[in-house]
């Protein structure tokens, strides 16, 4: 049986979609016809992308709030669904990263990787999922990374964090099957943002990267574009606990 890409109708709440993946993700998400809610900790980021998103003909709710902090997770999830009614879907992006070898890392450095990347995609999922349990439906895609998958130097929280995210998707699929609450995983490898900007600018690391993937250029945002509203879509109502891979071939070696 066919089916149309047409998310005309329904909800996306996209976490840290102002800048870089997130927001490539939202603006794909809106073009596929989803009305957004666009969030990050700031408010004035938060309207301006979505004037953006407005412009290409649907709606858009902006909400800053802290992706560490369940009382504003609460708060940012109520507000969205009074305005919309539902969440539909959820795409757990915001992330952050610290480059520090393993001997050096502090614990605020630990906390803050962990707090943002794990325990802040567990509890948007389970704010955000209760409202989809009383539904008996709904999406949630996590942004994971490859490096949740194969390791990466001075990196370290950031790979366990992300290799959590990975687990918790599998773990959360079974738990939530029997609600109809589709729950996959996204592994992008290195994709051309602002948060790897440092890293990139050293022009023989740069080098290096490219030379570990086959199709010898970075990722864009938009490559995971297809990916993100495929799992958005009816296309993808008999997959779950899955994880896609979107990196260039790194991992095929």
């Amino acid at each position: 049986m066919p089916y149309c890409v047409n998310l005309s109708g329904k909800t996306a709440f996209v976490t840290g979609s102002t800048r870089g993946i997130g927001y490539g993700l939202a603006l794909a998400l809106a073009g596929a016809g989803a009305d957004i809610v666009v969030t990050s900790r700031h408010q004035d980021e938060c309207e301006r992308v979505c004037g953006v998103i407005r412009g290409i003909g649907v709606k858009a709710l902006p909400v800053a709030f802290d992706v560490r902090d369940r009382v504003s997770i609460e708060v940012a999830a109520a507000r969205a669904v009074k305005y919309f009614g539902a969440i539909d879907i959820l795409i757990n992006n915001a992330g952050t990263a610290v480059t520090e070898k393993a001997e050096d890392l502090s614990e605020a450095q630990w906390d803050m990787v962990m707090d943002t990347n794990l325990k802040g995609v567990f509890f948007c999922a389970q704010v955000i999922g209760r409202h989809m349990i009383e539904r008996k439906v709904g999406k949630i895609i996590n942004i994971a990374s490859i490096f949740g998958v194969v390791g990466q130097w001075n990196i370290l929280p950031y790979c366990v964090a992300k290799g959590g995210v990975i687990q918790m998707t599998r773990a959360l699929a079974l738990e939530w099957s029997r609600y109809n609450i589709l729950v996959n995983a996204i592994c992008p490898g290195y994709v051309k943002t602002a948060m790897n900007s440092l890293v990139l600018e050293d022009e023989r690391t740069y080098k290096n990267i490219l030379q570990n993937i086959p199709e010898r250029r970075l990722g864009l945002p938009e490559d995971l574009a297809s990916a993100a509203i495929f799992l958005a879509s009816d296309g993808s109502n008999y997959m779950t606990g899955q994880t896609m891979i979107i990196d260039g071939g790194w991992t095929a070696k």
